[in-house]
């Protein structure tokens, strides 16, 4: 990933006007680091495929972890989450203010759709990608994620719904990032839809074990604000500390045998990034 990284350091986006601190809060949270999941699923596609197109993969990478942060950067609001802390650093509201860290989520969320717009990609494969990340980040997965999560703290919701609502608020992005490779790919619909059912299920393991951080791990030790879900509809509320370790254990099993059905080049590929999170509830 050090490649990618270096393209998203040269291609940070800059604003043109004379704002004296924008273009710095746009940039922060991009530059703090985090793990660039969803870059590294896409680009493991793109690489098991058709390696000569990573370089032309790299934009629609950078828009996913842009319109990731975004998210990151609006869920850590006052209205939202109220946190004090994002990849090891102040939330962009509590270094600057409120207004700036709604606008610098604004920008990410529309600079991302600018970024497949202007990839060296066919016209077709883009605007299949816009589909997919519009959909997927909105009202199809992330955004109708969180206004379910919000709605209805405090208030318990079945396990159905919980499955549900993190499906949608964290599985669906991640989903998107795999068949948004195997669009770049391309590969065929069968491939793909395979590919974002897989992505489901790491959603719902990472979502579990993000859960399971929260409670084991001090705010400084996790790089965000945690002990905060008190109130959410958390896999914790409604399964324990041992219930979640349980459902990870089950779904972890399912992704490793999942893999084991993937083409030996995606295989690979992807084993060398899940490799360190598959089993990361174990030591919390």
């Amino acid at each position: 990933m050090q490649r990618f990284e270096e393209y998203l350091i040269a291609h940070l986006p800059k604003a043109p006007s004379f704002h004296p601190i924008f273009d710095e809060a746009l940039n922060v949270m991009l530059l703090a680091g985090g793990k660039r999941f969803r870059p590294q699923l896409l680009l493991a596609v793109v690489d098991a495929y058709v390696p000569m197109l990573r370089e032309g993969a790299y934009p629609v990478a950078m828009a996913l972890e842009m319109f990731h942060t975004y998210s990151l950067v609006h869920d850590d609001l006052p209205v939202m989450d109220n946190a004090d802390l994002r990849r090891g650093e102040p939330t962009l509201h509590k270094r600057y203010d409120e207004v700036t860290a709604v606008l610098v989520g604004d920008a990410l969320n529309t600079h991302a759709f600018y970024l497949i717009a202007d990839a060296p990609l066919h016209n077709d494969v883009k605007i299949a990608l816009v589909k997919e990340l519009a959909y997927n980040g909105g009202i199809g997965g992330m955004v109708l994620g969180q206004a379910i999560d919000c709605y209805f703290e405090g208030k318990k919701l079945d396990p159905e719904q919980v499955d549900f609502l993190h499906e949608y608020k964290t599985g669906r992005l991640i989903a998107a990032s795999l068949k948004m490779g195997a669009i770049i790919a391309g590969l065929d619909d069968e491939s793909q839809r395979k590919l974002f059912d897989f992505g489901l299920d790491l959603g719902l393991l990472f979502q579990i074990q993000d859960d399971i951080i929260d409670v084991t791990e001090s705010s400084e030790t996790a790089g965000k604000t945690t002990g905060n879900d008190e109130d959410k509809n958390s896999y914790i509320a409604h399964f324990g500390l041992s219930g979640s370790c349980e459902r990870a254990d089950i779904l972890a099993e399912k992704i490793r045998v999942q893999l084991e059905g993937f083409d030996l080049p995606l295989r690979e590929e992807l084993e060398a990034i899940l490799s360190k999170y598959l089993y990361r509830h174990k030591n919390p």
